[in-house]
C-alpha cells in the first residue's frame, strides 16, 4: 500500500512516516522544508526500500499532480500546515495561505487524480486538524466529534477552515475522507519553540523557563509516537466521512507541565537542580484558550484504540531523548524566531 504523507519532514509528519515504514508501507513524503520541518527527523528511513521524498508546496497544483502521478498513492496523509499560535498571531497570512489554499490545492489535485484512476475504493484522503478548532473549555466538559467550531486564533481559525473544506469535497464530490482533530502532542523530534522544548532547552541552559499568564491553561497531552500509531489507525480503519477525536487522556495544566519536565531534569541533571527555580511568569498570550479536552470515546470504541504510555512516561522518553540528542536541536536553535518571545500582538 502506498501512503502519500503530506509534511513529512515536520514533527507530527516525521514520526507518521517513521511508524510506517516500519510497518511496511511505501511512503512518500512530501514538505515544502519551511522553516520547521528538518530532514534529520526522517534519516532513520532514508535508505528504506519503498520510501521517497518529494520537496514540493501544497499550494503548488503542477507538482501536486506530478506527485500523484509518478506515485500513484493509495492513501494520503494531509499533516502539512502553519501550526505555532505565536506566529500566527504575528504573520496570519501565511496561515491562510497554507492551511486554506493549500488544503482546497491538494483536495482538487487529490480529487482529479480520483477520478482518472477510476475511483478505486480503496483510495482515501485523511485530514488531521487540531482540538483547538472548538475553542476553550470551562473547568468542566470535554470536546466530542459534534463539538460546534469555535476557533479564537488566525492558526485554529484557519484550521476550522480546512476542515470545512474537507468535508464540502466529501459532501459534494464524493471525494472519500477521513478526518481527526487531536490535543496537543508532545515527544522527541519537536521543534524547540513548542512548550515541551522549550522547557528542556531552556533548563539545560540554566534561561528562564518562561510561563503566560498563570500558568493554569489545561491542555490533554498526547506522545506524538502514540499519535502516529492513531492516525495510521484511523487513514486505514476509519469510516468514509467519519471524524475522530484523538487525545492523550492526559490533562495537565502548563505550570503542572513545566514542573513534572523540572523534576525529571533534576533526577537527570541534579548539579543544576531545582530546575524549577527559573519558571518565570509572563505576560499571557492574546485570546489564549484556558482548557482544552479530548472524548476519545468514538476512536476507542470503534477502531479499538487508546494511548499506549502515560504523560509521566512520555515526559521522561522525551527528555532522555533531548539529552541524548544534541546534534538534532543544537543547529534549530539558530533558526528565525526561535528562542524569541512571539505572539505579542504588538
Amino acid at each position: 500500500m502506498k501512503l502519500l504523507v503530506t509534511g513529512g519532514a515536520g514533527f507530527i509528519g516525521s514520526a507518521v512516516v517513521r511508524q510506517a515504514v516500519r510497518d511496511g508501507y511505501d511512503v512518500i513524503n512530501l514538505d515544502k522544508l519551511t522553516y520547521a520541518a528538518n530532514l534529520a527527523n526522517v534519516a532513520a528511513v532514508d535508505n528504506a526500500s519503498g520510501y521517497h521524498f518529494e520537496q514540493a508546496d501544497i499550494c503548488d497544483r503542477p507538482a501536486l499532480d506530478r506527485i500523484f502521478e509518478t506515485h500513484r498513492p493509495d492513501i494520503v496523509m494531509h499533516l502539512a500546515a502553519e501550526s505555532h499560535v505565536d506566529r500566527s498571531i504575528d504573520g496570519p497570512a501565511a496561515f491562510v495561505e497554507t492551511n486554506i489554499t493549500g488544503t482546497y490545492t491538494l483536495l482538487e489535485a487529490a480529487r482529479a487524480y480520483w477520478n482518472k484512476v477510476e475511483r478505486p475504493d480503496s483510495f482515501r484522503l485523511h485530514h488531521i486538524s487540531t482540538d483547538e478548532v472548538f475553542g476553550s473549555l470551562g473547568v468542566i466538559g470535554k470536546f466530542t466529534e459534534t463539538t460546534a467550531y469555535d476557533p479564537r486564533s488566525p492558526y485554529s481559525a484557519s484550521k476550522a477552515a480546512s476542515d470545512h473544506l474537507v468535508r464540502a469535497w466529501h459532501e459534494t464530490y464524493g471525494l472519500p475522507v477521513v478526518l481527526s482533530n487531536c490535543s496537543n502532542n508532545y515527544g522527541p523530534f519537536h521543534f524547540p519553540e513548542k512548550l515541551v522544548p522549550v522547557v528542556i532547552l531552556n533548563a539545560l541552559h540554566s534561561k528562564q523557563i518562561p510561563i503566560y499568564g498563570d500558568g493554569g491553561n489545561v491542555r490533554d497531552w498526547l506522545f506524538v509516537e502514540d499519535h502516529a500509531d492513531a492516525l495510521l489507525t484511523v487513514a486505514t480503519q476509519g469510516a468514509i466521512g467519519r471524524s475522530y477525536n484523538i487525545g492523550g487522556e492526559a490533562e495537565s495544566s502548563n505550570l503542572d507541565l513545566v514542573q513534572m519536565i523540572c523534576a525529571l531534569l533534576d533526577a537527570r541533571r541534579p548539579q543544576n537542580a531545582p530546575h524549577a527555580s527559573l519558571i518565570t511568569f509572563v505576560d499571557d498570550r492574546p485570546g489564549h484558550d484556558r482548557r482544552y479536552a479530548i472524548d476519545p470515546t468514538r476512536i476507542r470504541e470503534e477502531l479499538n484504540w487508546r494511548p499506549s504510555v502515560t504523560l509521566q512516561q512520555g515526559l521522561a522518553r522525551t527528555v532522555d531523548w533531548y539529552l541524548e540528542n544534541e546534534a538534532w536541536w543544537r543547529p534549530l536553535m539558530e533558526r528565525q524566531g526561535v528562542g524569541q518571545r512571539l505572539g505579542t500582538n504588538e
